[in-house]
């Protein structure tokens, strides 16, 4: 099954080969005999009701400073893809909701992985509160006094921004941080939108575990360990990667979201697990592939592949 694939990400020549899930994901297709194209978010555009990307043909390779080949740019109808790998990393911003906007044009006729209404409707930490029996206690808000009195109620709390990625902005504030008031007026002067809290969950310090869900079903996990003196696990901010396995209470509620997501058509999903608590579910550009195939030897693209190729003759029926 040879298919033409669109990917839609950042500058490939940047990414780290050796952790980067957008790069297996294209060495895959392209073992698959898929044909490959790279453009940027910005290379979009839509105009007659055609949805076009400046794009270049890609070739991939593992091989350190030399992991890839473009073309020349050339102007290419998305309708003309089979498929549109949606991998460019958050802010979710209005730049990356105007690019859910320009692709629902296309999809399901081009399918576009994650569907992307779905993936503007399901930003990772308002998803998850869905399924709030799962979540640590959580408040979402721009009002300072309820945050206080959460904090008051629950004593060490997590203050993050809604819309935030990487662990960027995360604060860990105990009942005795007098500077609670100044992060939240922080906040309010780069942003509107509201904050999110939660009660602080110790168990980070053991591990921030990253579940990789295909289709609705949970395919592998890894352990993300926050370093010395960190409250945060993420990759991006120093977490070191340890070999994980599912405990009964994860695969609960793996089993609990995994038929939501399957319905929305968000076949690769991130979920992030402390102390048995879902904090967030992310369906934009998911990471983690790497980790868990190297620990399980395994093949999560392969397996993302499979469930892709799948969805592909669904909707061709």
């Amino acid at each position: 099954m040879g298919l033409r694939v669109a990917i839609q990400m950042d500058p490939i020549e940047s990414i780290d080969i050796d952790a980067d899930s957008t790069f297996v994901l294209a060495l895959e297709a392209q073992r698959r005999g898929h044909a490959l194209v790279h453009y940027l978010p910005q290379d979009l555009a839509l105009a007659a009701g055609r949805v076009t990307a400046r794009a270049r043909t890609l070739e991939v390779r593992r091989r350190k400073g030399d992991h890839y080949d473009l073309g020349t740019k050339q102007t290419v109808d998305l309708a003309d893809m089979d498929i549109v790998l949606m991998r460019q990393d958050p802010p979710f911003d209005m730049a990356y909701i105007a690019a859910t906007h320009l692709l629902e044009h296309i999809h399901p006729a081009t399918l576009v992985v994650n569907d992307p209404a779905q993936v503007r409707n399901a930003p990772e930490k308002l998803l998850v509160t869905h399924f709030p029996d799962l979540m640590p206690p959580t408040l979402i808000t721009a009002d300072g006094e309820r945050i206080a009195a959460f904090r008051a109620e629950h004593g060490d709390i997590i203050i993050k921004p809604l819309f935030g990625n990487g662990g960027a902005g995360v604060f860990h504030v105990d009942p005795e941080d007098d500077n609670l008031n100044a992060l939240l007026e922080m906040f309010g002067e780069r942003s509107r939108e509201p904050v999110i809290a939660q009660a602080y969950v110790p168990q980070v310090r053991e591990g921030d575990k990253r579940i990789i869900l295909i289709d609705g079903i949970a395919a592998g996990a890894v352990n993300r360990v926050p370093a010395a003196g960190e409250a945060r696990a993420n990759f991006h901010v120093g977490g070191k990667a340890a070999k994980a396995t599912l405990t009964a209470r994860e695969k609960e509620i793996c089993a609990a979201i995994g038929p939501a997501l399957k319905a929305r058509g968000l076949i690769f999903a991130g979920i992030d697990v402390i102390g048995g608590f879902l904090t967030e579910i992310n369906v934009t550009s998911p990471t983690g592939l790497q980790e868990i195939n190297r620990f399980d030897g395994v093949s999560l693209e392969a397996d993302l592949w499979d469930a892709i190729e799948a969805r592909f003759e669904e909707t061709r029926g």
